[in-house]
């Protein structure tokens, strides 16, 4: 995955729905939007990588 995973499924046409963040232990930011195409949803979580440059990114379909 690219270091810009949100921009990369809202060019696949996916919609962004929803949006939260949350405090991992102060550590670290978690990132999540909930995104939508053609009735199909899925939740995207990035967050800054611990060591070097770039995200880390995970998808979950629900």
């Amino acid at each position: 995955m690219s270091d810009k995973p949100l921009s990369d499924l809202v060019r696949q046409g996916w919609d962004v729905v929803g949006y939260s963040v949350t405090d991992s232990s102060g550590e670290t930011w978690h990132h999540n939007f909930v995104l939508r195409r053609q009735g199909q949803h899925k939740v995207l979580t990035v967050r800054k990588k611990m060591l070097g440059d770039g995200v880390v990114a995970s998808e979950m379909e629900v």
